[in-house]
């Protein structure tokens, strides 16, 4: 069975939530994993720091690379990714999980914003991939993958909140469009969301606090679903929008209990779930709808 033993891995925003989650399921690998965040210094609202992640990463048994990395700024980025490849000596999996939220609508929304979520999301995803794509053009089994949606472009996904709704989908256009023009080089570039809420910094801050926190399920089933996507062989799975229940339940799980934050309670659906993608059969019967975005 394939694993990331050995594989070097460049995550941003992974000081906490679902990044730090997939770094330290690859540590247990023993994957190399650099930490390109922006949080150098303790801050007083969010959990951990680019070296407590780089910590946790060594102890989980990986080895780490903690870097402050601006994914707005192409002279942070080059750095990074410079950096990561010679401590390294190569790259093989880039992770786009940095990400601005602001649930604003259209005149609630100041440009300051929406410029801040298109240059993270959108931008970043773009910069940060273009720079990885040279070195991963040389490993064995390269992936990128960004947190970002399936493309479902129903309003109803987009009306209460049109500026963060374009710029997480830019994200995955970005995949789309990469997983093709990058096929001939064997790079698999694959977007993965999550079913319901998952419970972070963002949820318990910008979102819901407390009560939607244990509606939640944890930031391990993300890691859990990008770990069996990053272990596929790249030239057979490219090009895919993923929802983290359908990826583990097709990889064989049925405990769904073990990611939720409360063990048989409700659970909140997640923006973005489309239509047409429902929960996998016994996957805690989570509801189908749109309640973080207010349908």
């Amino acid at each position: 069975m394939a694993d990331l033993s050995g594989k070097t891995l460049f995550i941003t925003g992974a000081s906490r939530g679902i990044g730090l989650a997939i770094a330290l399921k690859a540590a247990k690998d023993g994957a190399n994993v650099t930490v390109a965040a922006k949080t150098d210094q303790p801050h007083p609202k969010l959990e951990g720091t680019i070296h407590t992640a780089a910590e946790q990463i060594e102890a989980a048994g990986g080895k780490a690379l903690a870097v402050v990395c601006d994914v707005r700024d192409e002279a942070s980025v080059q750095a990074a990714v410079d950096q990561t490849v010679e401590t390294f000596g190569g790259l093989d999996i880039c992770i786009n999980n940095a990400s601005a939220i602001m649930l604003t609508g259209t005149l609630q929304t100041p440009m300051k914003r929406y410029d801040l979520m298109h240059q993270v999301n959108g931008r970043g995803t773009y910069l940060v991939s273009r720079t990885c794509i040279p070195h991963l053009k040389k490993a064995a089994n390269p992936h990128i993958m960004a947190i970002s949606p399936p493309l479902d472009f129903s309003p109803k996904w987009f009306k209460n909140h049109p500026a963060y709704s374009m710029a997480k989908y830019t994200m995955s256009v970005y995949m789309m469009a990469m997983a093709a023009e990058f096929e001939k080089d064997g790079i698999a570039c694959n977007t993965l969301w999550p079913r319901t809420a998952i419970a972070t910094a963002a949820v318990q801050n910008l979102l819901g606090g407390d009560e939607l926190t244990k509606m939640s399920r944890t930031p391990e089933i993300m890691a859990d679903a990008a770990y069996e996507i990053l272990t596929k062989p790249s030239r057979e799975f490219t090009g895919q929008h993923c929802m983290d229940d359908i990826v583990l339940y097709e990889a064989g799980n049925r405990d769904w209990d073990q990611y939720a934050v409360t063990p048989g309670g409700p659970l909140a659906p997640d923006f973005f779930c489309p239509d047409d993608m429902p929960p996998p059969p016994g996957s805690h019967d989570v509801p189908v709808g749109a309640k973080l975005s207010g349908e």
